[in-house]
């Protein structure tokens, strides 16, 4: 059985960019067929920033492509950045 506290301060990593996005801090998880919709990742660490929910980001769960016991490995899609290129 997976629990969602499993999830909780894994490191959150753009295989993309390489770049560190953040910590997980919750799941949202959708009310009628009970799937995880997303990861929300804090990019500040800490009490406050928890609290008052500062600097969350919400990842699809689809665009989870590995996870690990201690990391998250992600692939995101810039839109603005997409859109200059072309």
């Amino acid at each position: 059985m997976f629990r969602s506290g499993n999830l909780k301060q894994r490191i959150v990593i753009d295989i993309a960019t390489a770049e560190r996005m953040g910590y997980v801090t919750d799941v949202e998880i959708n009310e009628i067929s009970g799937r995880i919709e997303s990861i929300i990742i804090n990019k500040h660490s800490g009490f406050l920033s928890s609290l008052f929910g500062f600097g969350e980001r919400s990842i699809p769960w689809e665009s989870i492509v590995v996870m690990g016991r201690e990391f998250v490995l992600v692939k995101t899609f810039d839109f603005n950045e997409k859109c200059l290129k072309n």
